[in-house]
């Protein structure tokens, strides 16, 4: 009970605690998909869920074959992983929660995460000749190619977030003049309902905004971030390794 306590009295942004809801949804469909397949009859067309990840797995799997080749298939359990977290972040806000993406901390993650992944492939198929690159053409340029390694980073930390919060503003601006709209065309009834009358416009006008900014936008920034994080490590794996 004690760290009950301490855990509620902890002052975490709320994309945090979505964020921390999104990873426990996962946790369940993993947990809930592997029990199903444990106990699946190998010999009978899987359905439900398990027909669900099936297709999944096959998606990410064919993607990873798609852009680094055959021998990288088992790459798409990675890109699944961060698919299927960016996709639930991002569609999240449709639950009048905050959406963890519209959260800085998020999507750097997510972009350090790949940006980690780029470096250690690299070090893998180059070992010391890693560090090579730094100093390339001439040792004078060390200075600019440290500053352009952060590249990737930024780029897909800032593409993420932007869109997100460019959305997420967009949206705050709309309710916020729909609810006026709503209160003075509405407020005869005011006496009766109180401030429920500043609600009546917004179901009516956002939904076809939410399908944009939080399922549409949602799809394609996934998608291209999981089309940049495959590239960007595509290009630290030697030419003779890929199909």
């Amino acid at each position: 009970m004690e760290i009950l306590e301490n855990f509620k009295d902890t002052n975490l942004a709320g994309g945090v605690f979505s964020s921390l809801i999104v990873i426990l949804i996962m946790i369940i469909l993993a947990i809930v998909i592997g029990i199903k397949a444990h106990f699946q009859d190998p010999l009978k067309k899987p359905k439900g869920i398990l027909l669900l990840a099936e297709v999944g797995v096959n998606f990410f799997d064919g993607m990873a074959e798609g852009l680094l080749g055959k021998g990288f298939r088992s790459f798409g359990g990675y890109l699944m992983a961060m698919g299927v977290y960016m996709f639930l972040a991002f569609i999240f806000g449709l639950t009048g929660l905050p959406s963890p993406i519209t959260y800085m901390a998020v999507p750097f993650s997510l972009g350090l995460s790949t940006f980690m992944l780029i470096h250690a492939t690299a070090m893998k198929y180059n070992k010391f000749k890693y560090f090579k690159r730094y100093i390339e053409p001439v040792p004078v340029f060390l200075p600019i190619n440290l500053i352009s390694m952060w590249a990737p980073l930024l780029s897909l930390t800032l593409r993420i977030f932007g869109n997100a919060i460019s959305g997420f503003v967009i949206m705050t601006i709309m309710y916020s003049g729909l609810q006026g709209a709503s209160a003075a065309i509405f407020s005869a009834l005011e006496p009766f309902i109180g401030e429920w009358n500043q609600v009546f416009l917004a179901p009516l006008v956002t939904w076809v905004f939410h399908l944009y900014f939080d399922l549409w936008a949602g799809f394609i920034q996934t998608t291209v971030f999981l089309s940049l994080t495959a590239i960007y490590v595509g290009q630290e794996i030697p030419e003779d390794l890929l199909g």
